[in-house]
């Protein structure tokens, strides 16, 4: 092996690796969402948060430590669109970017 062509291999690689924090950093940023006077972050840990609520309503803290009341189902249904949305996005543009190298 040459020189040339692990310094591609090598190139190619890191690439890879900025590429993929670069989406992941992407397509974090748009789980937020606001409801109900909070702002929220679409995720697993909002929805096992609601899913351990026993009533209807509760009092949960935003992304900014803000009590907010919300319906735990509306928030729910709100969560899991737009995580569902966002995840199946990424996974297109992660796919794609690992058939590019």
């Amino acid at each position: 092996m040459n020189t040339d062509s692990l310094v591609e291999q090598a190139r190619a690689r890191f690439d890879h690796h900025a590429a993929k924090k670069l989406i992941a950093e992407k397509y974090q940023s748009k789980m937020f969402f606001a409801y109900n006077g909070g702002m929220w972050q679409a995720g697993p840990e909002l929805q096992l948060t609601l899913l351990s609520c026993p009533d209807q309503t509760a009092v949960l803290l935003d992304c900014y430590g803000n009590p907010v009341k919300v319906n735990k189902q509306e928030l729910m249904i709100l969560s899991q669109q737009l995580w569902q949305e966002q995840m199946n996005a990424w996974l297109l543009e992660y796919t794609k970017n690992c058939q590019q190298r």
